[in-house]
């Protein structure tokens, strides 16, 4: 699945990188490509980097742009959801 959008990926031991999303698949494994670190002077060695895969289980957060979610959509769902746990 490819998306290719702009995204912020927050890790667990505090790193952020940003790249291009190419791919994810359904353990939150991510595909990143044209990457930068948030804060370089900290991890100096990610500089050189340019592409990433990112295992699911260390990612803390991944941060969207707002106008590619549409939250129509998710609202949507969990009133859906929601009724049917009161039933």
């Amino acid at each position: 699945m490819c998306f290719c959008s702009d995204v912020v990926v927050e890790l667990k031991n505090d790193l952020s990188i940003c790249g291009t999303l190419h791919s994810v698949d359904q353990y939150l494994n991510i595909k990143l490509t044209d990457i930068s670190v948030t804060d370089p002077e900290k991890y100096p060695h990610m500089l050189s980097v340019k592409n990433c895969f990112i295992r699911g289980s260390v990612v803390r957060y991944v941060q969207l742009p707002a106008d590619e979610v549409d939250t129509q959509l998710l609202q949507d769902a969990a009133r859906k959801e929601a009724m049917q746990q009161k039933q």
